[in-house]
């Protein structure tokens, strides 16, 4: 709001500029006009004038001694013009009331919006408007003319400051509830991805292990059973201390000391599977740095297909190939089983959905599967490049 405020301020100054600028205008067309003052009275009239438009352009900032000065001319351009030129001269008229009724109206368009604007706007009004009536007093002429310009000058003046200054409050409102609204869904969007990641790390790692429990460990060794079943405690308790669960995929899936690059961390990989009776047979580039997050995407789905290798295929040998170009990475995972029919696994079941397809496409990437009953499968993996 701060920041709506000093846009608001702005406009405000150029609006009352150009107000401003706008009645200095027309009063120097009125006395520019031939046989409507003359000598001395004239010249004072043209200085003042300029005086008044110096003024508005350059009073209407923070400075409200400044801003209140602004009228001093153009009272007095009005009191020049009456003694010098009656009031019965249309012209005069004219002059008299773009002086007083715009010129030194438009200072009311910034202050009105200030602490004790409309308070000082008023004051300001009045005291113009003692001064018509001072010269209507001494003069005679122009009284109505004069004191309608200064009443009707300043109320729109004040008018259209304070109309401005609530329609961007309203402005600004609304589009701090648009930012609320944004950063609500935002934090909403966030959670979820969470929720999905979190799932995603449970199924593949603590999961995994219970359902090996359930089969009294079948195809792996009691040594693989426990070393997993202590990847899975550390990770649980990481949980307990309330660590993010893909601080704990991280830890699983990487090597302890950091290194982004692809050969080390999906050693790692094939050493988990390697212990569960899996051989994997890796092929092709081995130092591929990525970023942390396609890292471990990747190294999440290609661990679930490995998994589902090693659960469904029936074989105890896969392989893994990985290639790259200059803008994505691939890695196949291959394994000469048992395959089955894509199109009939029942959509019900997360697993590949969400620890595969879902992963990889939350950093833009792709999986593939081609396979066929007694064929095999081939899984295609794709992670974009940074």
């Amino acid at each position: 709001m701060k920041r709506i405020r000093k846009e608001r301020d702005r406009l405000l100054r150029r609006v009352a500029r150009v107000a401003g600028l706008t009645g200095t205008v027309a009063t120097l067309a009125c006395l520019s006009v031939p046989g409507t003052m003359a000598g001395w009275p004239h010249l004072i009239a043209l200085a003042l004038t300029a005086a008044a438009g110096s003024l508005v352009w350059f009073a209407t900032d923070r400075d409200s001694v400044a801003l209140q000065l602004g009228v001093v001319p153009a009272s007095a351009i009005a009191a020049v013009v009456v003694a010098a030129a009656p009031g019965s001269d249309p012209i005069a008229l004219v002059a008299i009331a773009t002086s007083t009724g715009i010129t030194s109206a438009s200072v009311a368009i910034p202050l009105v919006v200030r602490r004790n604007g409309r308070l000082l706007v008023t004051g300001l009004a009045v005291a113009m408007l003692g001064v018509v009536v001072a010269m209507s007093t001494v003069f005679g002429e122009p009284g109505p003319v004069a004191t309608l310009s200064v009443c009707a000058g300043w109320l729109v003046a004040a008018s259209l400051g304070v109309w401005l200054d609530r329609a961007i409050t309203r402005t600004g409102e609304r589009i701090a509830e648009v930012g609320r609204a944004h950063e609500a869904e935002r934090l909403a969007s966030e959670r979820e991805a969470q929720q999905r990641q979190d799932a995603r790390v449970l199924h593949d790692t603590v999961l995994a292990t219970l359902s090996l429990l359930a089969h009294s460990g079948v195809g792996v060794g009691p040594a693989a059973l426990r070393h997993q079943a202590g990847d899975d405690a550390r990770l649980l308790r990481l949980l307990r201390l309330g660590a993010p669960l893909d601080s704990g995929a991280d830890a699983l899936f990487s090597p302890d000391n950091g290194d982004d690059e692809l050969g080390t961390t999906f050693e790692s990989v094939r050493q988990r599977f390697s212990r569960m009776g899996l051989d994997v047979n890796w092929h092709g580039a081995g130092q591929l740095a990525l970023p942390r997050d396609t890292l471990d995407a990747l190294l999440g789905a290609l661990g679930e297909c490995l998994e589902n290798v090693r659960r469904h295929s029936g074989v105890n040998e896969a392989d893994v190939t990985v290639t790259d170009d200059e803008q994505t990475v691939r890695a196949m995972v291959s394994d000469a089983g048992a395959g089955f029919a894509p199109d009939s696994v029942d959509p019900a079941r997360l697993g590949f959905a969400e620890s595969v397809v879902g992963r990889l496409h939350a950093v833009g990437g792709r999986a593939r599967v081609f396979s066929s009953p007694g064929a095999g499968t081939t899984v295609m993996l794709e992670v974009p490049k940074p």
